[in-house]
């Protein structure tokens, strides 16, 4: 399927229960959209910090968080905050990200554009990779470069 770029609120977009960000691998979401998913999710982050203090990713894995009808993918592109993320760590962890949602029966995974804030990562490189994992799978990446405030009711 193709990678689909838009604007908008990714937290807020009706029809979306799959959802992605980059992550470091010391356990911390303390920049970018992250902050936003810690506090969706707050126990995803427990989790994910636990797991870190285990020293179990490593740069280009995938963390899967479950709950209710939402599902996470917490990206590791980066090995800590004071480190840049990589791009080969982006590539694998979409990789593995697009297969366990295949699996799992997901079609459609909102992101923000990984890495490319405050990980460092070039803008345009990070959007030829996205289009490349998405050129590759069934599952649709719904990325959003630009963040626009959902209108509440």
């Amino acid at each position: 399927m193709p990678t689909i770029f838009t604007k908008g609120d990714i937290l807020h977009t009706d029809g979306v229960r799959a959802y992605a960000h980059g992550c470091n691998c010391a356990g911390t979401m303390d920049a970018g959209v992250s902050v936003a998913f810690k506090k969706r999710w707050p126990r995803m982050l427990e989790a994910y910090a636990q797991r870190c203090a285990e020293r179990r990713p490593t740069l280009g894995d995938v963390f899967t968080w479950s709950e209710g009808m939402d599902t996470v993918y917490c990206l590791a592109i980066q090995e800590s905050e004071a480190k840049k993320a990589t791009l080969p760590a982006l590539s694998r962890s979409l990789k593995t990200m697009v297969e366990l949602a295949a699996k799992a029966g997901i079609d459609r995974i909102a992101l923000p554009r990984l890495g490319a804030g405050s990980a460092g990562l070039d803008g345009q490189r990070v959007k030829r990779v996205l289009a490349e994992s998405g050129a590759h799978t069934s599952v649709t990446l719904l990325v959003f470069e630009q963040f626009v405030r959902a209108r509440t009711a």
